[in-house]
């Protein structure tokens, strides 16, 4: 069974679906590996380090997509690339199914078995297949190292015959994976961390890291199944401004991570919130792709409101490719080798399994994953 793993064509896109380590398993296993020339140069690695892995390497990327029976990148697949697609073969990458209709009907109308990574479950047997984490946490973690090459202050406390310097405060809004690494990262520069969710019982975990939990009272709220926010009211959302409002007043460095899967990230800090900060204060909006937390904020671009350095960088995960595509390979790797039948030598995507259920999106020339399919 053929892998084909083209190299990303999306504008800045540095990570690679595969890297050499992976390859070596997937050869042991049994596949057999094309990659095209340059794959993974971004992240530092070579056409060399593939070859060595066991893969081939393929300079013609339509050649590349045409024989392929199983197909893996990071970002969706371009429209025009669908169609050289064999009937049959399995597409994995991230997909953005809830705004890509068109996409999924294309692949749908080919006969292609579409994997969305976006939809691995949030389950004990799927972690090591969850892609959107493995990514966040990186992500989580650019968001502090971007904050402090733009803050005109240092991170830590330092005490010194020139004075005392007090420690950056750093406000974190939302602890799920991303926020967490933050509040971590943070942390470990030695900043004074606070941090908001609209889920009390993410408090101890943000405690646990060193970091302050604010308490806001929004009533009833609580998150999904999967372990994502759930969406607020109106009148919470006011009530979530209001809490956050003195907080960030007096904060150094405020970082965003409040997102809602599948639907437009929900704006939590206002322009007046931004004007009441002090210039030389630094925000990063992280779900400036999906809409914005912040006011004002725009994708790939740092906006300056009264000497406030507003930072709207997209692809986050992306700025440190090298380990990004080391843990998204693993993800790939993980999915694969936990349906793979060895003895027999094809992949058993039993539309029963949970997994299976959760992230197939299309398969037969339907689209299959009810969630999909309702919307």
């Amino acid at each position: 069974m053929l892998i084909s793993v083209p190299r990303e064509t999306w504008p800045g896109e540095r990570r690679a679906a595969l890297v050499p380590g992976s390859v070596k398993k997937l050869v042991g296993a049994g596949f057999e590996i094309a990659v095209e020339a340059g794959l993974g140069v971004a992240a530092g690695y070579t056409d060399a380090s593939y070859v060595e892995a066991g893969a081939r390497i393929e300079a013609d990327r339509e050649r590349l997509l045409r024989q392929a029976d199983i197909v893996l990148r990071v970002r969706k697949p371009e429209s025009a690339e669908v169609g050289l697609l064999k009937r049959g073969a399995l597409h994995i990458s991230f997909l953005d199914p809830f705004n890509e209709k068109a996409l999924v009907g294309e692949l749908a109308a080919q006969g292609i078995t579409a994997i969305s990574m976006e939809m691995i479950p949030r389950s004990t047997r799927a972690q090591k297949m969850d892609a959107l984490s493995s990514q966040a946490n990186l992500a989580g973690y650019v968001t502090v190292i971007l904050a402090a090459t733009h803050s005109p202050k240092i991170m830590p406390m330092m005490m010194t015959p020139a004075g005392t310097i007090s420690p950056a405060r750093v406000f974190v809004i939302g602890a799920g994976v991303a926020g967490l690494q933050a509040i971590a990262t943070a942390k470990r520069l030695g900043a004074r961390v606070e941090a908001f969710d609209t889920r009390p019982v993410v408090a101890e975990q943000v405690q646990s890291l060193g970091g302050k939990f604010i308490h806001i009272d929004l009533g009833e709220t609580g998150q999904t199944e999967q372990g994502y926010a759930r969406e607020l009211t109106p009148q919470q959302i006011e009530l979530q401004k209001a809490g956050q409002k003195k907080v960030i007043a007096y904060s150094d460095v405020v970082i965003t991570t409040a997102q809602l899967f599948g639907r437009p990230a929900p704006r939590v800090v206002s322009r007046d919130m931004v004007e009441a900060m002090q210039p030389g204060s630094v925000i990063v909006d992280m779900a400036v792709e999906s809409g914005g937390n912040v006011e004002g904020s725009r994708l790939n671009e740092v906006v300056d409101v009264n000497g406030v350095k507003i930072i709207g960088q997209g692809n986050l995960a992306g700025e440190v490719p090298r380990h990004a595509s080391d843990m998204y390979s693993n993800n790939l790797f993980n999915l694969l080798d936990e349906f793979w039948d060895a003895k027999e030598r094809h992949l058993d995507l039993n539309p029963d399994d949970e997994i299976i259920k959760a992230c197939v999106i299309t398969r037969d020339g339907a689209i299959v994953n009810e969630t999909i399919k309702n919307l």
